[in-house]
């Protein structure tokens, strides 16, 4: 099966994507798309996905797909070197993930872009910056974060709903909150300082996954420290 992945890995799916790749050996060819050069917009990249966003892939150069989470359930079906614990065969859990995923866009998802784009990023997409938009953000976020612990962090184990091993609902809702490294150390600790065990699970999904983790987010904090240099 020949797959093409198109991504940026500044964006938190797209990492998400490639940290899933790279962890279960699965051959692909990484298309680089940046989005703040507007190649997402182009015709030719709107061929793969109308939408105009990253992830999307192409499979034999035929089959396309957009949407992270749709992505990800497809790669974990169709490759059968894919741990079982990623996305389990027994539906009961399925459901489980599919109701953390569906979750995920409009809350987790909604906090952290609303909040680090209003603070940080609406300039380099031509946009100004919009407090009050980013209070809210922050406000849905750390909601969010409440919610995970309360629901989904159990103590019987050290992933979502209890799991011993991570799955696809892990690496995508931590890479969501790893987003938070380009805000400064004072906002992401007082964003993250109260979530003990969030922290805990972001540690332990990196070690699961490492070294592809930390490999993938070297273009965020590079992005990271040029942005830092540009504010001063």
């Amino acid at each position: 099966m020949e797959l093409k992945v198109y991504v940026d890995r500044l964006s938190q799916p797209s990492r998400a994507i490639v940290i899933f790749c790279k962890v279960n050996k699965i051959d692909f060819e990484e298309v680089g798309i940046e989005l703040l050069k507007g190649q997402h917009l182009t015709p030719e990249f709107k061929e793969i996905n109308p939408m105009g966003k990253v992830p999307a892939i192409v499979v034999d150069g035929k089959f396309k797909l957009f949407e992270s989470h749709a992505i990800l359930i497809f790669l974990a079906s169709a490759f059968p070197g894919v741990a079982d614990h990623w996305y389990p065969a027994d539906l009961y859990r399925r459901a489980e993930i599919h109701s953390i995923l569906d979750w995920h866009h409009s809350n987790l998802r909604r906090g952290s872009v609303e909040f680090i784009q209003n603070t940080l990023l609406a300039p380099f997409f031509g946009r100004p910056l919009n407090p009050q938009a980013a209070a809210e953000g922050e406000k849905v976020l750390s909601s969010s974060l409440s919610k995970i612990e309360a629901l989904w962090l159990k103590e019987s184990g050290q992933f979502l709903l209890g799991s011993s091993q991570p799955s696809i609902v892990d690496v995508c809702l931590v890479c969501e909150i790893m987003q938070l490294e380009f805000t400064d150390e004072t906002d992401r600790n007082c964003i993250l300082g109260p979530h003990k065990k969030i922290q805990q699970w972001i540690e332990d999904t990196k070690n699961a996954t490492k070294p592809h983790f930390d490999e993938v987010h070297q273009a965020l904090f590079a992005a990271k420290v040029k942005l830092q240099m540009q504010r001063k």
